[in-house]
């Protein structure tokens, strides 16, 4: 069997084209992100809006998101970051508030670069940052406000001293960690301080 590189991903712009039989048709790319990406409160484009808000922080949000690496994000100091997000307020009609839970699972990484998964089941990241969507009314909800929006940064020697091998912890537990709690405009600097603990 071959053995088959990664597909080299270039940066697109939205006006690709769908094509078909040699033409384009009256559909682009753009429209595909309109159709598929727009419920961003929902849990899983809320998690992918939360690794573009942890990016953006700390400049590394004009590249690609690459989906299968060992950790989330590289900041330009090399810090490797897990992004983990919850929201109080779903998608879906509730009866009440969503209880606040994280995964916080060790893994075989995978390394786009190499094309190979780690032998170690670990936490790959450095730093850890749970971004957490507080705002609680629904009518008034907006994920791309970032003031409704609070992170907490730990270090992940913090996790692996205090939880061991667990797979996931609730906002209280996590509380008790003692993370830096910050907003956005404190998050590069948060993450850069955890790095160095």
């Amino acid at each position: 069997m071959d053995n088959l590189s990664a597909i080299e991903t270039t940066r697109k712009n939205g006006d690709e084209p769908f094509e078909f039989n040699g033409t384009s048709l009256p559909m682009d790319l753009l429209s595909f992100w309109q159709w598929s990406s727009s419920d961003i409160v929902g849990n899983a484009m809320r998690g992918i809006l939360a690794e573009y808000i942890v990016a953006s922080s700390v400049g590394m949000n004009s590249g690609i998101r690459t989906e299968w690496d060992a950790f989330d994000i590289e900041t330009p100091e090399g810090i490797k970051v897990e992004v983990k997000s919850g929201a109080y307020v779903q998608s879906w009609e509730q009866k009440k508030h969503s209880t606040i839970q994280f995964s916080i699972r060790p893994t075989q990484g995978w390394d786009s670069e190499s094309n190979e998964r780690n032998i170690e089941v670990r936490r790959q990241a450095d730093v850890y940052v749970f971004c957490l969507l507080k705002h609680k009314d629904q009518t008034s909800i907006n994920p791309l406000n970032l003031d409704q929006w609070v992170f907490y940064v730990l270090p992940t020697g913090t996790l692996n001293q205090s939880v061991g091998a667990q797979k996931s912890i609730t906002l209280n537990s996590l509380e008790s960690l003692n993370p830096s709690k910050v907003k956005y405009g404190e998050l590069h600097a948060s993450i850069k301080a955890a790095a160095n603990k």
